[in-house]
């Protein structure tokens, strides 16, 4: 039997979601966009598979899923019907066809990640979903530095989380930085706050909320920009580990090469 291949492009706040997988008795991003899928379409004869698994409270503004269904869709009609259902928080895109020839999971592609954050005076409750604070005054000059220690291929074992005996720990970053904040804002926004920008081919369960805890850590002067750049040397220094917290941290983007 013929199977149709499609991907759903979509946006979310994760504030309120334990994550992107479908888990049991808890309100998840796959949950909530199959059950939506599953009125919208009149049945549940079809499969989802996610290009990445956000963690909870993650938030995308750039997310895609595949759609494997049976029978074609009319992609306009589906497409307007999941955002008359959808909640406010999930948002969908666009809706492209694609064919079996592509896999979300396997397919080269690049993600882009940003996390936000403030430091110093206390922010409005309301910034909560959306970045991190930390009430200590931070080092901005020598997170920037550290932030650019990332880039380029490095050893990252010290950056990922309960590792299997298969995960690969030498990984390229094609960009890093810290820049200030210049692309969210609100009236509840402290007056200053900042983005570490992070994009590569792929990264590890909680490798970018690691690297922000040891720009953190750099920041308050807990650890030096010597210390940070031999955690990435492959040299056997130990971890860091100080976990950002996740609500800071958005999935900006994934381009498919």
């Amino acid at each position: 039997m013929k199977k149709y291949y499609y991907l759903i492009h979509f946006q979310f706040l994760g504030f309120r979601y334990h994550g992107w997988q479908k888990q049991p008795q808890v309100k998840t991003v796959q949950g909530m966009l199959e059950k939506t899928l599953t009125f919208v379409l009149g049945h549940d004869n079809y499969r989802t598979l996610g290009s990445s698994r956000t963690d909870a409270m993650v938030s995308a503004e750039g997310g895609v899923f595949e759609l494997f269904t049976k029978e074609p869709i009319d992609t306009e009609a589906i497409f307007d019907l999941l955002n008359e259902n959808l909640p406010s928080d999930i948002r969908a895109l666009k809706i492209e066809e694609t064919d079996k020839h592509f896999n979300i999971i396997q397919h080269s592609k690049t993600k882009e990640y940003l996390y936000l954050f403030s430091f110093g005076a206390k922010n409005h409750p309301f910034a909560a979903p959306f970045m991190s604070y930390i009430i200590q005054d931070l080092d901005l000059e020598i997170m920037k530095k550290g932030a650019k220690l990332f880039q380029g291929p490095h050893h990252f074992k010290n950056y990922a989380y309960k590792p299997s005996d298969i995960t690969v720990f030498d990984r390229v970053i094609d960009e890093a930085e810290i820049i200030e904040n210049n692309l969210y804002t609100a009236n509840f926004f402290p007056e200053k706050s900042y983005i570490f920008r992070v994009k590569g081919e792929g990264f590890m369960r909680y490798q970018v909320r690691l690297m922000m805890g040891a720009l953190f850590l750099l920041g308050k002067g807990e650890i030096t920009l010597a210390a940070l750049q031999q955690s990435i040397d492959g040299s056997e220094a130990g971890a860091f580990s100080y976990i950002a917290p996740a609500s800071g941290l958005i999935l900006k983007g994934v381009e498919f090469d």
